[in-house]
């Protein structure tokens, strides 16, 4: 029988913490976002504290993710919603601004539509994550609020980030805003603003990336260390992708003599290596394509990419609101659809229903070993296990899981230790 989870300290010791920062913007009395080596981004109880309401605990998307869109509604794509979630539309396209195009991931869809908002729906801002300044190799979250701002910002970080600490960013500001994150994080969000009146009326629209997992700190400096940057803080920055498509791990940073040096790796390169230090609740998410969000942007990976091609973005409308937004900002000129075609998605993630079902077996493993888990309502995982995986794949995620129930020590209580980078 697996353990119950009752208050934010049950999921973050039986690592079950997402790092998404909700907890943080709606108990800021009780909770501080701070990093953690070799978990990422985590709640600390402050030291003087009040007791926990259980407002933090209802929008955790560690604890538990439901499902309660209308699964009848005649524009949900029916052939697509057992495996993706709602999904209403979707376009191979990029943004129309060169400079985004390039600098960003792909196609830089997930900027551009936000700046649409921003300069076109009298948006207040953008809340997302940015490298910190002081400390290139961890990130903060920021609210971008001009075309500068947001484009000097773009592209992925595969390192731990807390966007929804910022959440007090946008109920600040008299207008709307848009939010950009990862599934978890966007998830969080509509958890959050359904007992929260006043953040509700200031999400103008959620934008969410697909997402294999967030590398942990540790993870990230150890790819420094490879990479020859033997001392993080002369680090002067670090770009994980983006730059071309999908583009180049850069790090630029002081050698021991003061000069200017570069590191590079390609970006399947650099995923190899830190997919490893995903934290455990990765392991085990049903969402990897925001199926919570208005809007979720990921890469076309349906064909081979050649070389110097510039990037484009798979752009898919899981909202009305979603739909008509993203038609409104091609209409304006800020993004160019093309491709429209909904087989485009799962051709784009053939992996992901086969690790949709693993997560099934993976629940079933852990809940066997007294291990916690979410609580996961109305996604549909079984069937993708029986049907899609094969007998090695379905040994594999049984044997896989039990193996880390003892390494990671999952069926314990772990001490969560809060780490400070050097002043």
């Amino acid at each position: 029988m697996s353990k119950r989870i009752t208050q934010i300290t049950d999921v973050t010791q039986n690592q079950l913490c997402t790092g998404c920062g909700v907890c943080a913007y709606l108990e800021p009395d009780r909770f501080q976002m701070g990093d953690a080596l070799e978990l990422g981004r985590r709640p600390f109880v402050r030291e003087r504290t009040v007791d926990e309401t259980g407002k933090a605990l209802n929008a955790c998307p560690g604890a538990s993710l439901m499902h309660d869109f209308d699964v009848e509604d005649p524009a949900i794509n029916k052939e697509l919603v057992d495996g993706w979630g709602p999904v209403l539309d979707v376009w191979e396209g990029y943004s129309t601004d060169g400079e985004i195009r390039n600098g960003g991931s792909s196609g830089g869809a997930a900027t551009t539509l936000a700046l649409f908002g921003l300069e076109q729906k009298g948006y207040a801002g953008i809340l997302h994550i940015a490298a910190r300044e002081d400390h290139a190799y961890l990130n903060e979250t920021v609210m971008s609020k001009s075309r500068a701002e947001a484009t000097a910002r773009t592209g992925s970080r595969y390192a731990p980030a807390s966007p929804c600490d910022g959440l007090d960013m946008i109920v600040q500001e008299e207008a709307p805003s848009a939010f950009i994150g990862k599934p978890c994080d966007v998830a969080a969000v509509q958890k959050a603003r359904k007992s929260d009146p006043e953040l509700d009326s200031k999400i103008g629209i959620t934008i969410a990336f697909f997402c294999a997992g967030a590398p942990s700190l540790k993870g990230n400096l150890e790819l420094l260390k490879k990479m020859g940057v033997k001392d993080p803080e002369k680090l002067k920055s670090l770009r994980y992708r983006g730059n071309g498509w999908p583009g180049m791990w850069t790090a630029t940073y002081l050698d021991e003599t003061g000069q200017e040096k570069s590191a590079q790796m390609t970006y399947a390169e650099s995923w190899g290596f830190l997919q490893k230090y995903r934290q455990w609740r990765c392991y085990i998410c049903p969402d990897h394509t925001g199926e919570f969000a208005d809007i979720s942007v990921g890469d076309p990976w349906y064909r081979p990419i050649e070389e110097g091609e510039p990037g484009k973005s798979l752009i898919v409308a899981r909202t009305e609101k979603g739909r008509q937004y993203i038609l409104e900002a091609a209409e304006a000129g800020y993004i160019l659809l093309e491709n429209h075609d909904a087989s485009l998605f799962p051709r784009s993630q053939p992996n992901l229903l086969g690790t949709r079902g693993s997560v099934w077996a993976r629940l079933l493993m852990l809940r066997l070993f007294g291990a916690a888990i979410p609580k996961y309502t109305g996604f549909k995982m079984a069937k993708f296990w029986w049907s899609y995986l094969g007998l090695n794949e379905k040994r594999s995620s049984i044997t896989g899981t039990v193996r880390r129930i003892f390494r990671k020590r999952l069926n314990r209580r772990i001490k969560v230790e809060r780490w400070t980078p050097p002043m």
